[in-house]
């Protein structure tokens, strides 16, 4: 049992709340979760519950004013599950971290050996009814009924393999709870009661089986999760007072230093101080090529040094680094239903209680209408009991929904929700932002070009000037080259300003100085579509564009690079070209995106036309639309939902943010550091691979149709079963191996197929 995330509120009227996570292993399916929850609700003092099943937690909020810790366990237990302690005595603590219930030892519990037995003692009875008949002697009579030595085999299948079951079935009746262990139970004591030995002991023995699978199914899916807490790093070597000791991880302070030699995890989020690695980061990233790591680089928590030493800064504790945001991300996914999700919720309701209904009126009608033998018509209602019993149909979706977002989470894509997973496998068109999503983000001056009688340096100096203001990444590719060129003494700005999504302006040495795209010079009245020819070597004025200039211009934009302009309001002093370095598996991402069915890809930039031309061309694109100011970034994406239909947006997580939450689903790239970015998306690709875009389309398509497989076939299942009962084609022993044992299985096995998928598969020639 783990008590932790405790918080208490004390003051301003306000009644103190603790948070309680407890393990509970056997809540392993929706309907076990609704049992627990009736129960809870019950206790006077408990806030609120989030219930687990796909982990086995329960985290209760409770009023310590109303209600004891024993209290809220009891409760828990009063619906017929084990709370389990595996970690001694409890302490109260902080901390958001993910947990799951540990491994079970499912084919040696308690609950298996009296299945295994039960099926021993029934196969004896078996025997002796059908084979050695001559030895089926009487051993007993109960009110004048003799009981043979095959029912007593049989009654010995009953009360050890049927206990669990009935005991099961009693806690879903003080919790008005209609499940499978309240059908179960009552159907093998009704058979049991009226002399049906042979089905109540075969119900009984198949029943637990069953169970077992699915047990065996979940702790399956559970796996999956475990291999993701796993990768965090339980300890860490610290220097401290000059020696280096091996402490918890979780007791590691901010601003410590931590040692990492080769081939050892790293154990939280930092910055290198000394030394250089190469690290593989596919953890985190899901990028399986190591990244080199020197002196000022950020590292994150379970990536691995391959070779080297690194002396790390720690920039964050266990609990807030980006591994560990991961883990709870993908924690609370699972809490966000699917639209299928709820669906099969709402069936459920109405399917269980009109299936029961069915049950009683085939074992009472044909009898007492038509006087048909009760015995068959009995042991048909008994069928309908077990077929009444949704579990394969209502564990099909959630853990379809932990295979594939745990799947994605180990190959660098974070969905923050089944309802994602589910919308993204919808989607008709993608729009990419260009900027750092299918360029690298990396900008770099590839021109400088004079105007008039200014010169290069003027040119430099004047624009870095007034970029010194500005935290724009043009402003950050100007001011290297300037470094590089080795311009000196710029002009101090004064009176700065940034005209969003079209440039700066400042005072340098007295005069109001221009830097940014053509679009501005045009609303300061020059006008660079006409080719005015200068008359002498003067200022370049607005009267006075070369037609030459004005050739370099397009010839720049139409080489995809973004143009910068620099002057006065009068003057033009040149120009300044930047290119952004192609991704490079921005074209083979789009055309994958094609072949695996998308039917519309967008780019959308705030670049002028001539860039965004370039780079729609050379990508592959289906359209592109160009000067874009963020908000008229959420206009198109309005403008594709209305023509196209469900969107998905990629782009940085922060510029883009405005656009990420009108589409359909959010993407944002490169998100592992990027607080923002982690928060504000759907869907985060951790690494700045545009490549996992085509997988993680595919594997939001795939789990889609994996879930509508299990659905269907879970409910044609029980169809194809229902209408045989009736016609005397479907036994219980039947109904129990197909209906529910093999549907279980086989919806379980389905749904881990996602989790072999692998993005370098969308890839292949």
């Amino acid at each position: 049992m783990t008590d932790d995330a405790t918080t208490e509120q004390v003051g301003n009227g306000q009644s103190r709340e603790l948070s309680l996570r407890l393990t509970v292993p056997e809540m392993d399916c929706p309907s076990c979760a609704q049992k627990v929850d009736k129960s809870l609700q019950r206790v006077e003092g408990i806030i609120e519950t989030t219930l687990q099943p796909t982990t086995g937690m329960a985290t209760v909020t409770y009023n310590p004013d109303y209600v004891a810790k024993a209290d809220v366990v009891a409760a828990i237990e009063n619906a017929g599950y084990e709370v389990v302690d595996d970690e001694g005595d409890s302490t109260e603590a902080t901390g958001g971290e993910m947990a799951i219930a540990p491994p079970s030892e499912i084919w040696t519990s308690s609950r298996a050996i009296k299945t295994w037995i039960g099926a021993v003692f029934v196969t004896f009875g078996l025997l002796f009814e059908f084979v050695l008949t001559g030895q089926n002697l009487a051993i007993a009579s109960v009110l004048n009924f003799p009981l043979t030595l095959a029912d007593g085999a049989f009654l010995v299948a009953i009360a050890i393999s049927g206990y669990p079951v009935i005991r099961g079935g009693y806690y879903s009746a003080r919790n008005r709870s209609l499940d499978i262990d309240l059908l179960m139970g009552t159907a093998i004591l009704a058979a049991t009661g009226i002399g049906y030995f042979v089905e109540a002991a075969t119900l009984a023995v198949l029943f637990s089986i069953a169970e077992l699978l699915e047990d065996y199914s979940m702790d399956r899916a559970r796996n999956s999760l475990r291999e993701l807490m796993e990768l965090s790093p339980d300890e860490a070597t610290v220097r401290r007072d000059g020696e280096e000791v091996t402490v918890p991880a979780d007791d590691v302070e901010v601003g410590e230093t931590v040692i990492v030699r080769p081939g050892e995890k790293v154990p939280l989020d930092g910055e290198v101080i000394d030394g250089e690695s190469a690290v593989d980061e596919s953890p985190i990233t899901g990028e399986s090529v190591p990244v080199d790591k020197t002196m000022g680089d950020e590292v994150y928590a379970g990536s691995i040094a391959e070779e080297g030493y690194l002396e790390i800064d720690v920039v964050s504790a266990a609990g807030d680094s980006t591994l560990s945001r991961i883990i709870e991300m993908v924690q609370g996914a699972q809490e966000k239903k699917t639209e299928k999700e709820q669906f099969v919720d709402r069936f459920a309701g109405y399917y269980t209680p009109a299936v029961v209904a069915l049950a009683i009126l085939t074992a009472a009608v044909p009898p007492l209408a038509f006087g048909w033998p009760w015995q068959t018509w009995f042991i048909r209602g008994l069928t309908f009991l077990v077929i009444a019993c949704p579990c394969a149909f209502v564990i099909s979706t959630p853990v379809s929904v932990v295979s594939g977002i745990t799947s994605a989470a180990k190959n660098g894509v974070l969905i923050k929700g089944g309802n994602h997973l589910e919308a993204m496998g919808e989607v008709d068109t993608i729009a990419l932002d260009k900027t750092g999503t299918l360029t690298k983000g990396e900008l770099t001056v590839t021109d400088v070009v004079s105007l008039g009688n200014y010169n290069e340096t003027d040119v430099i100096r004047y624009a870095a000037g007034l970029e010194q203001r500005s935290e724009h990444p043009i402003a950050e590719a100007i001011l290297t080259h300037t470094d590089k060129a080795n311009v000196t003494a710029l002009p101090e700005p004064a009176a700065f300003e940034s005209l969003t999504g079209k440039g700066i302006r400042a005072e340098l040495e007295g005069d109001t100085y221009y830097a940014g795209k053509p679009a501005l010079f045009e609303e300061l009245g020059f006008d660079l579509s006409d080719t005015h020819r200068a008359t002498d070597g003067g200022a370049m004025t607005k009267d006075s564009i070369t037609e030459e200039s004005r050739d370099v211009l397009v010839d720049l934009e139409q080489e995809g690079k973004t143009v910068v302009l620099v002057g006065t309001e009068s003057d033009l002093v040149g120009i300044v070209a930047i290119a952004d370095e192609m991704r490079p598996g921005a074209e083979r991402a789009v055309e994958r995106l094609h072949e695996l069915g998308v039917i519309h890809v967008v780019m959308l930039t705030g670049d002028n036309e001539g860039t965004a031309r370039a780079i729609a061309e050379q990508v592959g694109v289906d359209e592109y639309r160009a000067e874009l100011l963020p908000e008229e970034k959420v206009d198109a994406v309005e403008q594709l939902q209305a023509e196209y239909g469900d969107v998905a947006m990629v782009g940085d997580g922060i510029n883009d943010a405005p656009a990420l939450a009108t589409a359909e689903v959010g993407i944002a790239m490169g998100a592992a550091g990027t607080d923002t970015a982690l928060e504000t998306a759907d869907i985060a690709l951790m690494g700045d691979d545009i490549e996992k875009l085509p997988y993680l389309y595919a594997l939001s398509h795939k789990a889609n149709g994996v879930i509508r497989q299990n659905i269907w076939v879970s409910l044609g299942m029980k169809a194809v079963l229902a209408i045989g009962v009736p016609l005397g084609y479907v036994s219980v022993a039947l109904a129990v191996v197909v209906g529910d044992m093999g549907m279980s299985l086989g919806v379980t096995s389905n749904a881990m197929r996602l989790s072999r998928l692998k993005p370098d598969q969308f890839f292949e020639s």
